[in-house]
């Protein structure tokens, strides 16, 4: 333990969206730099986690990889509780993963924070001879919605990182801002300075009743 003392913040981000869209590479290649050609679905919710420094502060990303199969719904419900940010991601090359994106985005917003930081992610870029999706269909998508928008290839390790530290970019614009109030803030490190704003008033600021 004692581990409080090596990072700023602690941000919970979880990965969102159809069985086979590449979610668990994204985060073996994220957070350990692998790539598994035989990745098996996931069962349920794995995360992992990785320490990241932005503009000269530590942060913690917590990563929670959620299973895309239907039947697994009701498990990982639970778990975009305290999430402050999501990357709801669907494969370029599979039209179908890509029209749940709006289902996967309701349900994101129907458990988790309102002003939870959300980036679509078009993954598998090194297939784009087989792309069904047109970048320009989901980036315009993104862009109604208001959510961050990427493409990338966890296989070939194409803004990866970059995805993930625009969203943790984000997820810190937003708590330093105090435009969250609720979720985020719990989410974050004791080590914080931010959320001694959290002792003015419980009732201002109810994010630890929801923990």
């Amino acid at each position: 333990m004692g581990s409080d003392e090596a990072y700023n913040f602690v941000f919970k981000v979880v990965l969102i969206g159809e069985s086979g869209v590449g979610k668990s590479n994204l985060l073996s290649r994220f957070t350990k730099n692998e790539f598994n050609h035989d990745s098996r679905t996931t069962i349920g919710v794995e995360f992992s986690t990785r320490t990241v420094q932005l503009k000269g502060l530590t942060i913690k990303a917590q990563i929670w990889d959620t299973a895309g199969l239907e039947r697994y719904r009701a498990i990982t419900s639970a778990y975009y509780r305290g999430a402050v940010g999501a990357l709801l991601v669907y494969d370029i090359t599979k039209h179908l993963t890509y029209e749940s994106v709006e289902r996967w985005l309701k349900e994101l917003y129907d458990h988790a924070d309102p002003h939870i930081v959300v980036m679509l992610v078009g993954n598998k870029t090194d297939l784009s001879s087989e792309r069904s999706v047109p970048t320009e269909e989901a980036k315009d998508f993104a862009e109604k919605k208001g959510i961050l928008f990427l493409e990338t290839s966890a296989l070939e390790s194409t803004n990866v990182e970059t995805a993930f530290h625009n969203v943790l970019g984000e997820i810190h614009r937003k708590v330093s801002s105090k435009e969250v109030t609720r979720g985020s803030i719990s989410a974050v490190s004791l080590a914080s300075p931010i959320p001694r704003a959290s002792d003015d008033s419980e009732e201002k600021k109810p994010c630890c009743r929801n923990l």
